[in-house]
């Protein structure tokens, strides 16, 4: 077993997460984009992204590094990394991103504070993977004796935006999904969710 094959029943009768839907987040100001990150979507726009790999490297992890350097690279960004925390019951495998707050390491920092996973269509197939890698992060940081009180997860087909959230023992699955045409908005998200890690970690 791995992150993929877990289903949300699977995660509350091994490890008891629970799972419910509501809305995680209050409106929020839009973020204007950058000229390069502009510039880097319409570039992106006119070339065929009908992978999960050219969604990665054309959309998300531009929006990430547009984030970390709004952010005076608070975090650092893992792409395609293995999160292995214990390969017995099934927590191990690659996500896709990983954002940690960035200690100069050359492995995966820790602490963990949230993943973004890419799914070629079906955001709904992604929430199981997402939650447990999500699962995955929060012990993890509990091995390295650096607990976080939250851990945020994203699933998107890169027009898609799904956000979930772990605190205890639930995952907390956004009742609202973005779309690309809301990046002001996505990223208005992911600084908000930055924020909370930077006051925590501070």
């Amino acid at each position: 077993m791995a992150y993929r094959n877990f289903s949300l029943d699977d995660l509350q009768q091994k490890f008891g997460i629970r799972n419910q839907i509501r809305s995680l987040f209050a409106p929020m100001t839009p973020i204007t984009l950058s000229e390069w990150l502009k510039i880097t979507f319409e570039n992106a726009a006119d070339l065929p992204t009908h992978t999960e790999k050219a969604k990665s490297e054309s959309i998300i992890f531009p929006l990430l590094m547009e984030l970390r350097n709004n952010n005076n690279k608070f975090f650092t960004i893992y792409s395609g990394d293995n999160l292995n925390v214990n390969e017995k019951e099934g927590l191990n495998e690659e996500c896709d991103f990983i954002l940690a707050k960035d200690m100069h390491t050359f492995n995966i920092n820790y602490p963990i504070l949230a993943l973004v996973e890419a799914k070629n269509s079906d955001i709904a197939a992604g929430v199981p993977q997402c939650a447990a890698q999500m699962l995955g992060a929060k012990l993890f940081n509990e091995q390295k004796n650096t607990p976080v009180s939250v851990i945020y997860g994203c699933v998107t087909t890169g027009n898609d935006w799904k956000f979930l959230q772990l605190i205890d023992n639930q995952i907390i699955i956004d009742k609202r999904t973005y779309y690309f045409n809301e990046i002001e908005e996505i990223l208005a998200v992911f600084q908000h969710i930055i924020e909370i890690f930077r006051k925590e970690l501070k």
